[in-house]
């Protein structure tokens, strides 16, 4: 089985299909970035793709397009994509192993580069 740089849970996943059938304009799926922000550091950004970004990296999980911006593919590596929902909120959520903090209302977070020593060696054994 190939390595994804992402993958999405069911909740995730039946979300952005849910907003891609609901939207105005044709969506083919989501782009996933990082950028500059907040007291942690940094932020993840979520933008709709109408069409691919050249030079981004794609993956396809649960029939859902993702872009991965070539930025912040190596702050991403092995992350899953969440949708949760509670009374007094929602939204996707990120489960990113490469993060080592975030700041105190949740906004940006800390994250550091993959260790891509460590992915091989967890790929080799599987």
């Amino acid at each position: 089985m190939a390595f994804k740089i992402m993958s999405l849970t069911d909740a995730a996943a039946e979300r952005i299909n849910e907003i891609i059938e609901d939207s105005d304009k044709p969506v083919i799926g989501v782009r996933v970035g990082v950028k500059n922000a907040g007291c942690a550091g940094m932020a993840y950004t979520l933008d709709y793709v109408t069409e691919p970004v050249k030079g981004d990296d794609h993956v396809v999980d649960k029939g859902v397009e993702v872009y991965i911006e070539p930025k912040a593919t190596m702050f991403l590596l092995g992350t899953v994509m969440d949708f949760e929902q509670s009374k007094m909120s929602s939204g996707f959520t990120f489960k990113n192993p490469n993060q080592t903090g975030e700041c105190g209302c949740g906004e940006s977070v800390q994250l550091k580069p993959a260790d891509l020593k460590a992915i091989a060696e967890a790929r080799a054994g599987a």
